[in-house]
């Protein structure tokens, strides 16, 4: 089979090779074409593709009534917040699972700041949930940092606890849009330019977590401490220091999400984001975030995000049964965990022959 070469003299190694073992040796063009085509996201925006273009075809509706367009662009918007932050934390090769308990608890934080304090601003709701979100994931990020106990087992305990703080404090309650002022609950129905404020709000998450991964040396350091922990402790990392910032940064927008929730649906009950824990790590997986950390973007866990929601509405408009549409998205979870593997293990291979040949 022939190989693609550079146009470098002395190169002897394929396209892919160079992007892996020494990418300076390629154009910022090529390496930046290189690696958007070779991506698992384009990969898994393909699927996306498919899957809307099939439900379009058997039912118009779906993408192309009056609330399909908005309903495909809102409907993800809470999972892909869940989802970014949930991916900060699996880079660091842990997980957080109290997501949807924190989500809970500031959902019914901010119906009850509308009714205990009339005319308080909605920026000062948001701020409040953010806050909350961040004070508890800093909980979590303490006792994984400094307690040296697994994320998992962490964040499992304080899942059921903040989910009994929210059962103690709700009790029977229930927060309904009569509750809630008008303006606020605009903000989980008004669109900009044919884009739902929601998404809008989302999608600017998604840019600054981003850019931030990308760019900055905190970001980076993430991935380094996923890589290999103990290398990082030795390299002198802050380790401790980026998983505090990982795991309030996924508390925050977790409280963010809670607030939105509220506008978007205008009632809050105890009930509020049981299970959307495992949607969040779902998506961000079968977006291309390992599960063993280092590697992946939360461009991917958005994209992860949108492919499980759209599926779990596009298949009841094909005739499929809800058993089958879960064993769908199981499917893409462990085709997705197999996937990383192969691909570490000929990543792997690849550097150990580079390695060899040097």
């Amino acid at each position: 089979m022939s190989q693609t070469h550079l146009d470098t003299p002395d190169a002897e190694v394929s396209t892919s090779e160079a992007l892996l073992v020494e990418p300076s040796r390629l154009s910022p063009t090529r390496r930046a074409l290189t690696t958007v085509l070779r991506s698992r996201e384009l990969s898994i925006f393909l699927v996306l593709v498919a899957v809307v273009v099939l439900a379009t075809t058997k039912n118009d509706s779906f993408l192309f009534s009056s609330d399909g367009w908005r309903n495909f662009l809102l409907n993800p918007s809470l999972l892909l917040l869940l989802a970014v932050g949930q991916a900060a934390v699996i880079i660091t090769r842990n997980v957080d699972l109290s997501v949807g308990s924190v989500m809970a608890l500031t959902a019914y934080l901010t119906g009850r700041l509308f009714i205990e304090q009339p005319g308080i601003p909605i920026v000062a709701v948001l701020a409040a949930c953010l806050a909350l979100g961040a004070v508890l994931g800093l909980v979590n990020g303490v006792l994984v940092a400094y307690g040296n106990v697994p994320a998992l087992v962490i964040t499992l305990g304080t899942l059921y606890i903040y989910r009994g703080i929210m059962l103690t404090w709700a009790g029977s309650d229930r927060i309904n849009a009569g509750d809630l002022p008008r303006e606020f609950l605009r903000l989980g129905t008004r669109t900009v330019v044919g884009v739902p404020v929601l998404t809008i709000i989302a999608l600017v998450v998604l840019v600054a977590v981003g850019y931030y991964l990308h760019t900055a040396r905190g970001g980076r350091e993430l991935y380094a401490i996923g890589s290999d922990p103990d290398a990082a402790v030795l390299y002198g990392l802050p380790v401790r220091r980026r998983l505090l910032a990982a795991f309030v940064l996924s508390g925050a927008l977790a409280g963010l999400a809670g607030a939105l929730y509220t506008a978007r649906y205008g009632t809050v009950s105890s009930s509020v984001g049981n299970g959307i824990e495992l949607q969040a790590v779902a998506a961000a997986v079968i977006g291309g975030i390992a599960i063993f950390g280092g590697s992946g973007t939360v461009w991917g866990a958005a994209i992860g995000a949108f492919l499980l929601v759209t599926i779990n509405r596009a298949l009841p408009s094909l005739g499929i049964e809800d058993f089958w549409q879960r064993a769908v998205v199981g499917a893409l979870i462990l085709g997705a965990i197999v996937l990383d593997r192969v691909l570490a293990a000929r990543q792997a291979r690849k550097l150990a022959e580079s390695r060899d040949h040097s």
